[in-house]
């Protein structure tokens, strides 16, 4: 009786001893990308410890970028997640995806959108609350000097390069801005342009830029971005604000970018409920994610970095994604 006593507690034991084990494999190997973009990065590595520590996965991070990275999932069926995808620049592969059932989409990673625009200072906006339109900044000129010549108001345009650059020189002409005391600044490069920013902001000046969320300038600049009084015109954006060759571009509002976790498919099938649920509730603010961006930059700190400061210090804020389990294993990893 005794040997069977002893035979039945150690074989317990050893159950026991497997039971994590157990639930390690239940949730398997999952390949993340790691895009080439601070959000996504950061995003990435949030994601890869949650798995691994709080949910027991295997976690791969292959490098990645949003058009390889979506084709591939289409095509190929691999990586198994891409956490953070702009999926309104891919209006080709994106739709095929989802009809092929190659990919599903997930939780929205920016419940905000992905943003772009015309901004101007908070410190400005404050001083000024009758100023939230395009139409309104027009109006004050004085309240914007251009720095290479004051009698003037500035609006900084983007890289040379960049959509956004044609852009907000179609939106410039279409406003009439010039005729109104304005010029369009060139910076000549990102660098450019984000110096421009940072400079005029040190020194409380006030201008108009074009920019974007979420980034790392906007999580330590805080900025507001301007309105339109119009909404958004798909058909004449795309007929004439996306050219520099339409000679008479029409006043519209920048598109929302819709920026999805998105999975393939395979992966959705055959992940655990628990994991397919974290991936359904996960996002975060453009405020949030731009303020660790800022926090990375500042502190020169790479993505698995800047996921362990985010978990860490926003404690409030991704317990509401996972159990409390798995919040406690995620706790003691920390």
């Amino acid at each position: 009786m005794k040997h069977m006593l002893a035979s039945t507690c150690l074989l317990a034991g050893l159950v026991g001893l497997a039971m994590p084990g157990l639930a390690m494999a239940d949730c398997g190997t999952v390949t993340l990308t790691v895009h080439n973009v601070q959000s996504a990065e950061v995003l990435t590595f949030v994601d890869k410890f949650i798995l691994e520590n709080g949910y027991g996965c295997t976690v791969e991070t292959v490098p990645g970028d949003t058009v390889p990275t979506t084709t591939s999932m289409v095509e190929k069926g691999d990586p198994d997640v891409s956490s953070e995808t702009w999926v309104d620049l891919l209006p080709e592969v994106v739709p095929r995806g989802i009809k092929e059932g190659k990919i599903v989409f997930a939780a929205k990673a920016l419940p905000d959108g992905g943003v772009q625009g015309w901004w101007i200072p908070k410190y400005l906006a404050d001083a000024h609350p009758d100023i939230k339109t395009v139409d309104d900044a027009l109006k004050h000129p004085e309240l914007f000097p251009d720095p290479e010549d004051s009698s003037k108001g500035v609006i900084f345009n983007g890289a040379q390069g960049w959509g956004a650059t044609v852009v907000t020189a179609q939106l410039f002409k279409a406003y009439k801005a010039s005729e109104k005391g304005f010029n369009l600044l060139d910076p000549g490069s990102a660098a450019g342009l984000d110096g421009a920013i940072a400079k005029a902001y040190e020194r409380k000046e006030g201008f108009i830029s074009y920019y974007w969320a979420p980034t790392a300038l906007l999580g330590k600049y805080e900025m507001v971005m301007l309105g339109a009084a119009v909404p958004h015109d798909a058909a004449e954006w795309k007929r004439c604000i996306t050219s520099l060759e339409c000679p008479d571009p029409k006043v519209n509002s920048w598109p929302v970018d819709n920026v999805y976790t998105v999975l393939t498919k395979k992966f959705a099938d055959s992940a655990s409920p628990e994991v397919r649920e974290y991936f359904n509730k996960r996002g975060w603010s453009n405020a949030t994610v731009g303020k660790l961006m800022a926090w990375q930059t500042e502190n020169q700190a790479a993505g698995e970095e800047g996921a362990k400061h985010f978990l860490e210090e926003n404690k409030d804020l991704w317990t509401k994604w996972v159990p409390a389990a798995v919040a406690e294993k995620v706790e003691a990893a920390l």
